[in-house]
């Protein structure tokens, strides 16, 4: 699960990189039948599609896939994966053909704004009213146009049997009966402290696993936990359709929303299985081994969390009572905020090609994550989490915390938190804010010492 953290971490300067070299982003591929340097020599024969992956690992995939399409439809799928680490420049390449591809990827709002004259309206397809949160998919002026095929997401992880437990007690200090009640900060809270001063009765060191500040550990508070406040001051930002948009084109921050930022922070850290001043020594594989062994009730994290729980030799968590909570922390309207969900990954429709290819081409997403066998190579070939109301419960991945993802993203009115550290101006950005976030955990610097060095810093990073 390393990968997919430094994955999801290194978005931000993916997508910042791709406005500053128009398109130059870390899509990656390689040769798969036919490859960038040799594809599109041939004209399209009728009845064919073309679709440029970038994704080598799941490129022999998409060939079987393609093949099972053709047999069932008669439509030949040319799928063609670019040379490693080639994918925007192949596409820049390949788009000017005659023989140009019908389905490419972009790297969602960022990506739009380089290829918007390539990229077809797709707000009355199927494949956008199968969205399980249509929020997540690339909009512009009411048209739709990138739709996310996959995604992960993070939020609060809970064991529910120590939570039940916790319900049970004759002398709890809450009105509220089950995890299904705490739909905002304060009840959290009132929870959450009632719990650690039942701590002995739960059996449990604290409530909260350590909040992991070493130095290299401190992605989960100065990107993931970070991701709400600046959300929710880009969200409102009229300005901009999108939050990622609004954050590239912020040389400057308010950080309007860091009381928020510092009620769930203090909850952490107040609450958790080690003290303040010790939190420079702890790693997020500590923090989720305290978890998996039950010294814990609580983690934030993300669902790529669940084999670091599931592979710690004597974990006690049983999959089933592993779920998830959004991150509250006191903004108005939080009742209907789900988890940060986000991708890197979206699928565009060619709105150069002959409308036929444009059909053709939306008709064969719509298999792939619609029909029975579309389905299967998505979630045991692909292993997607895919954020479609087309997939059943026996056909999503196995893992819980996945299945968690998943259920989240379908709950009527709950609205996903996207991944806006996208705009985040720099890696030295967030290490100099989590340097500060372990200086006020240790006591050795105020909470207005913090907001400032968060403002200076993006400003900072953001002249350079």
């Amino acid at each position: 699960m390393k990968v997919r953290k430094l994955w999801s971490l290194m978005l931000a300067l993916t997508l910042v990189a791709g406005l500053a070299v128009g398109c130059g982003n870390k899509n990656e591929g390689s040769d798969t039948t036919n490859s960038g340097a040799n594809s599109g020599t041939a004209p399209a024969k009728a009845g064919e599609i073309y679709f440029l992956n970038f994704k080598p690992e799941i490129a022999p995939v998409y060939e079987k896939i393609a093949k099972d399409y053709e047999a069932e439809t008669g439509v030949k799928v040319k799928v063609v994966t670019a040379a490693a680490g080639t994918y925007e420049t192949t596409l820049k390449a390949e788009i000017a053909k005659s023989d140009a591809p019908t389905i490419f990827q972009i790297n969602g709002p960022v990506g739009y704004q380089n290829w918007k004259d390539y990229s077809l309206d797709l707000k009355d397809t199927k494949l956008y009213s199968y969205l399980s949160d249509q929020s997540l998919a690339v909009t512009n002026e009411g048209g739709v146009y990138g739709i996310p095929y996959v995604v992960e997401g993070y939020g609060i992880i809970y064991n529910d049997a120590i939570m039940k437990k916790y319900f049970e007690l004759s002398d709890k200090a809450v009105s509220v009966s089950s995890m299904a009640d705490v739909k905002n900060f304060d009840t959290l809270k009132a929870v959450v402290e009632d719990m650690t001063a039942k701590k002995d009765q739960l059996g449990i060191k604290g409530v909260f696993s350590s909040t992991s500040l070493a130095a290299g550990e401190q992605w989960r508070w100065q990107t993931h936990l970070a991701n709400m406040p600046l959300y929710y001051e880009f969200k409102d930002n009229t300005e901009y359709d999108n939050t990622i948009l609004a954050g590239l084109a912020s040389n400057e921050v308010e950080f309007k929303y860091n009381p928020n930022f510092k009620n769930i922070f203090d909850l952490y850290i107040n609450n958790s299985v080690t003290k303040g001043s010790l939190l420079g020594s702890k790693s997020v594989t500590d923090s989720m081994a305290e978890f998996a062994l039950g010294q814990s009730a609580m983690v934030q994290n993300g669902n790529w969390g669940w084999s670091q729980i599931n592979e710690v030799d004597g974990n006690v968590v049983k999959a089933e009572d592993i779920k998830f909570l959004p991150i509250y922390t006191g903004v108005a309207g939080e009742e209907n905020q789900g988890l940060a969900i986000g991708t890197e990954n979206y699928f565009s429709i060619n709105s150069k090609v002959s409308p036929e290819k444009q059909q053709a081409s939306i008709a064969f997403l719509e298999w792939l994550f619609s029909s029975d066998k579309g389905k299967a190579y998505v979630t045991n070939d692909l292993g997607f989490i895919a954020p479609f109301n087309t997939f059943n419960d026996n056909e999503k991945p196995a893992d819980p915390l996945a299945k968690e993802v998943s259920n989240w993203m379908a709950k009527d009115g709950i609205v996903s938190v996207p991944w806006t550290f996208a705009a985040f101006p720099s890696e030295e950005f967030k290490n100099v804010f989590g340097d500060a976030l372990l200086q006020y955990a240790q006591g050795n610097k105020t909470w207005d010492e913090v907001v400032t060095i968060f403002k200076d810093s993006w400003k900072a990073e953001k002249a350079k």
